[in-house]
């Protein structure tokens, strides 16, 4: 059985003390495929790290996080399509819009947002969505820029069944991980209405544990929670629930 983390942020300084531990548990639980999101240029080091040593198990996206949007958008910009045009990636992300912190930089973000949808199109590479407290602004983009060669994964899906569907028929997969396992995670109820086949898997680790680990260090291990809910929301078994959202996986990564 494979599984797939499709996010996870294993060169977070949170694992600095046990990476390999810790990435060897996931690997002990059948996780063998891990996509790492970028968040801005500091990171990039630890990520190259982080592909040397775990070559074949560890796939990086190259974009700039809209909470790393900052007065110095457009130098940051210009590192990500310098390592775009540089070597390959999988993804650009993760990119989007993050209201919940602050506000300030919204119109940087927007611009950010769609420049990277951008170079996406041109790469022929998938997006992969940052949203929070941000719909209707992500929407919004999203509708601008909507053609055939737009797709990619609306990452730690946490909207409504409507948005869900949004989300969808901007021919995107959504990001499922460990809020699905909350009692006020909402998702739970609405995601058998949403076919399996738009579905990936993730940790977002980490942050935001599954049940029972909920409130502590997320890791790539704990997908296994995820998944185990997902048993029970499809009527699956858990090999199946496996080999279909690593095909999704594999759909959109193009690996």
């Amino acid at each position: 059985m494979i599984i797939t983390d499709t996010h996870t942020h294993l060169y977070s300084e949170q694992f600095n003390e046990d990476k390999n531990e810790m990435i060897q548990r996931a690997l002990d639980a059948n996780v063998s495929r891990f996509f790492i999101p970028a968040i801005d240029s500091t990171y990039l080091p630890a990520m190259l790290d982080l592909e040397k040593s775990f070559p074949k198990n560890m796939f990086l996206m190259m974009g700039l996080h809209p909470t790393h949007v900052k007065e110095n958008v457009e130098e940051e910009l210009a590192f990500v399509k310098k390592w775009l045009d540089k070597r390959t990636f999988y993804a650009v992300g993760e990119i989007g819009i993050d209201l919940f912190w602050d506000k300030t930089f919204l119109k940087e973000q927007q611009y950010a947002f769609k420049q990277q949808i951008k170079w996406a199109k041109e790469k022929k590479l998938p997006i992969v969505i940052h949203c929070r407290d941000a719909f209707n602004e992500v929407f919004e983009v999203l509708e601008e820029v909507n053609d055939a060669n737009l797709f990619g994964i609306f990452h730690c899906f946490t909207g409504t069944l409507e948005q869900a569907k949004k989300a969808i028929s901007y021919n995107m997969k959504l990001g499922i991980g460990g809020v699905v396992t909350f009692k006020n995670g909402k998702i739970d109820q609405f995601l058998n209405e949403i076919a399996i086949e738009h579905i990936v898997l993730e940790t977002d680790a980490p942050y935001l544990a599954p049940t029972p680990f909920r409130g502590k260090r997320n890791e790539s291990s704990y997908i296994t929670k995820v998944l185990d809910k997902l048993v029970d929301i499809y009527g699956l078994t858990p090999q199946e629930i496996a080999e279909i959202t690593t095909q999704n996986s594999k759909d959109i990564f193009k690996i």
